[in-house]
């Protein structure tokens, strides 16, 4: 049969380029990149194999084109994005989806077909002029049962340079493939250009096609907005995964070392900016990843990958006491890119470095000076506090030698954190899974950040850090995560971390470094070595074991005063959240009815506590009290 697609591509393809494309044996892939051609209308195609010159190519585009410039240390790169175009567009973050299919309240969707309408009009002869690039990768590891083939079709050299970093190639494993094979597939166009920077941001759109599992992007070069294989195809994969029985979760994965030279792996959801990268850069932990993990049972036991093989990460605060792994890697010689700092003299800076930054230099808002203001006569900061860098993990000393396993990682315990500054204590245990799901996962609330745009500060519910990704109803979403774990005889324990727990004053009642020990708490309770104490939300640490892990692993004392003031139970605070938390879920339709019943459980609890202790409840007089009754 003749592929009238490849027929059109060879007369527009350099012989070169029409030979990879014919080596790759897709014929959907075919399709997808002629109607991609005869939209957007690019001046020249380039398909990038697997090859280190293809990949070498789009480095050195990116650098010849201005989308990024050279620093001063060897493979060190800066990239700016327009000042308006500096985080997740949430709302032009749009699904695409068809009459009569309401996927809830949390969902911003579009009816398909005025979607795509609008969307392809938008991407219209966008890349008239510039050179479309074709990239193919592999999200998890190749040749695993956690694949997932990905194509992005893109005219950013910076985005497809990233994605270098971020992803593992994939062209020969589309070529080793069926044909017509499954994958993901994403088509962005950073459209008109003014200085180098979108010039047309009030048509940035990023629209979702769930029926044909084809992300589109137009007008943004932002990295969270273009990178269709990040939170894009995270999207992508949340529907995949619910269908067949498995999770895309936002979610860290760690190997914590504890005892006898036992490696422990665990998994951590946190919202952006609440301490999920250093938390997966911990001092003495390996990372496996540090955003994007898929879950699958496997031989009676949880195992996950880590989608990426790259770090997207926030630079703000990333210093040499608080994230010396990190630190030590961005300033070292290697392929790194920058976005969004402060540039001097070829060197970057950021807010929270750990040094002084200079008065001037070159920034997302051009020459930059101190006292500078934006249009709104808001003072720019030198670095955006979502400046980001992006590394390969294989470049990390603590990189985990398990990073690249097809079979995966097997989890022994599951971590929720949020910014949260008056209510959570700092780590706390669930009693089972579904208590953990219910009362840990589907209540996060976290104080706003600068990764998204909007507002900062604003309390925000965020079921499983998912919220903004979820390709589905909140009550598909619930009922799958209950039932994923919940027929596995040990299945992983579930916890809560929160490290931005304030006092009375205001202040911050732990350090950036005392999450070292909720990680090594965590690993030692779910391997049986330390008891807990029974609150009304959860299992807490014991005073003795807090005042030995914070010796061993930070060589600090920690008192009986802190032990107190950091693991009180807040019981006026937790009530008011349970009660805007069950709020949500009955606004909601379908959701299971063990969601309420688990939280009036709860609630019942906290109001016994209250009436025998008052609203503070010590976690000494738990202890007494249960010394008392035993």
């Amino acid at each position: 049969m003749v592929d009238e697609n490849l027929e059109y591509l060879a007369g527009i393809l350099e012989p070169e380029q029409y030979v990879k494309l014919t080596d790759l044996g897709q014929s959907d892939m075919n399709e997808f990149i002629a109607s991609a051609v005869r939209l957007c209308k690019p001046a020249t195609i380039f398909i990038a194999t697997d090859a280190h010159e293809d990949r070498a190519y789009v480095r050195e585009q990116a650098l010849a084109r201005g989308e990024e410039f050279a620093l001063a240390t060897e493979g060190h790169s800066c990239h700016f994005d327009g000042i308006r175009d500096q985080g997740r567009d949430k709302e032009n973050t749009r699904y695409l989806l068809p009459p009569n299919v309401h996927l809830g309240e949390h969902i911003n969707y579009m009816l398909r077909e005025e979607g795509l309408a609008e969307v392809l009009e938008i991407l219209d002869g966008a890349m008239a002029g510039k050179e479309m690039v074709v990239r193919f990768y592999c999200l998890g590891p190749r040749d695993s049962v956690f694949s997932q083939l990905c194509c992005q079709i893109t005219d950013s050299f910076y985005v497809a340079h990233s994605e270098d970093l971020l992803y593992r190639p994939g062209y020969e494993a589309f070529r080793n493939a069926p044909d017509r094979c499954d994958h993901f597939r994403f088509l962005h166009s950073a459209g008109r250009l003014q200085n180098g920077v979108c010039a047309d941001i009030d048509k940035r759109r990023m629209f979702i096609d769930l029926e044909e599992n084809t992300v589109y992007s137009a007008n943004t070069q932002y990295g969270g907005n273009t990178m269709g294989l990040k939170k894009l195809a995270m999207r992508l994969g949340i529907q995949k995964g619910l269908r067949e029985g498995w999770l895309t979760e936002h979610m860290l994965i760690v190997g914590v070392p504890g005892r006898g030279g036992r490696m422990t792996y665990i998994t951590g959801a946190f919202p952006s900016m609440c301490g999920k990268t250093s938390t997966a850069m911990i001092s003495g932990q390996s990372i496996v990843g540090d955003d994007i993990a898929y879950l699958k049972k496997i031989g009676g036991e949880v195992r996950a990958v880590n989608v990426e093989a790259g770090i997207f990460g926030i630079i703000q605060d990333v210093n040499p006491d608080d994230d010396a792994a990190i630190y030590d890697a961005v300033t070292s010689p290697g392929e790194i890119i920058f976005s969004n700092v402060l540039v001097k003299d070829g060197k970057p800076y950021w807010l929270g470095m750990g040094r002084e930054l200079p008065d001037s230099g070159l920034n997302f808002s051009g020459e930059w000076a101190r006292g500078k203001k934006d249009a709104n006569g808001k003072e720019i900061d030198p670095s955006h506090k979502n400046a980001r860098f992006t590394i390969r993990l294989a470049e990390l000393p603590n990189c985990d030698p398990r990073l690249e396993d097809p079979e995966g990682v097997p989890i022994k315990a599951i971590v929720f954190g949020g910014r949260d500054s008056d209510t959570s204590v700092p780590v706390e245990q669930s009693f089972d899974w579904v208590h953990g799901v219910i009362t840990k996962g589907a209540s996060i609330e976290s104080e706003s950040t600068a990764a998204t745009l909007g507002a900062e500060g604003v309390r925000e519910f965020n079921p499983m850090s998912n919220l903004d990704f979820l390709a589905a109803s909140l009550d598909t979403y619930m009922q799958k995560y209950l039932e994923f774990a919940a027929v596995l005889a040990r299945p992983p324990a579930i916890f809560a971390v929160n490290y931005f727990l304030k006092g009375e004053e205001g202040q911050y009642l732990n350090s950036m470094l005392d999450k070292k020990v909720w990680m090594l708490w965590i690993e030692e309770r779910v391997n049986g070595d330390v008891g807990a104490l029974r609150t009304p939300t959860g299992l807490i640490p014991l005073y003795k074991d807090l005042h030995r892990l914070f010796r061993s692993a930070l060589d600090t004392e920690y008192s009986v005063d802190q032990y107190q003031e950091q693991f009180t139970v807040r019981v006026p605070e937790l009530l008011a959240k349970m009660n805007r938390i069950e709020e949500i879920y009955r606004q909601e339709w379908g959701i299971p009815e063990i969601m309420f019943v688990t939280l009036d459980e709860q609630r019942k609890r906290l109001e016994q506590a209250m009436a025998e202790f008052g609203d503070r409840v010590s976690p000494l007089l738990l202890s007494q009290k249960l010394a008392e009754t035993s």
